[in-house]
């Protein structure tokens, strides 16, 4: 990968405010930024679940897989992952954390519970996307992953700069 001097980040995080600085990543942190960007940009995370689209639950369950692979990665690039280079003040650990504590987890913690005790009360002669249809809190999840996914465009746009690759994420035509 080509050689990247810094990043400038800025990002605002729903439960824990902004996060603004300069990343200066080493050829280690642009290969993690590259494995992050692919698996983000590749799940519901950075696309819009429109009303009639998708299970609620399948697209927390697809949250909550980035947390697996989030480990994944900091555990496989090791420790010089998490220190910021040079005169930065940010590094690929502390973003890719502050993500799953300050964005993923406050929504996983409280919406999770809520759908499953939901889904728990559906009849048997009802298919899960009927019943999920009908819970009243279903319009204000949505709107919550929607939130969501704008905070992780603008981590997947950083991790696409890191990484020195083009933005793949196709953007549709009601954005």
């Amino acid at each position: 990968m080509a050689k990247l001097t810094s990043v400038k980040v800025a990002l605002t995080l729903p439960y824990l405010g902004g996060i603004e600085g300069t990343w200066q990543p080493d050829e280690t942190e642009q290969r993690a930024a590259w494995e992050m960007y692919v698996e983000l940009v590749t799940r519901i995370s950075v696309v819009e679940l429109q009303p009639d689209e998708g299970l609620l639950r399948e697209a927390l369950s697809s949250l909550y897989s980035i947390f697996g692979t989030t480990r994944k990665i900091l555990r496989e690039y090791g420790p010089s992952v998490a220190r910021p280079k040079g005169k930065s003040d940010i590094s690929f650990g502390y973003l890719a954390v502050a993500i799953l504590n300050g964005v993923l987890r406050p929504v996983l913690a409280k919406w999770h519970p809520l759908l499953l005790h939901y889904e728990s009360t559906k009849p048997g002669s009802v298919s899960p996307v009927e019943h999920e249809q009908h819970w009243e809190n279903g319009d204000q999840l949505r709107q919550i992953l929607n939130d969501v996914r704008r905070v992780l465009i603008k981590y997947d746009d950083i991790l696409a700069e890191v990484a020195k690759v083009p933005s793949l994420i196709i953007q549709t035509a009601q954005e």
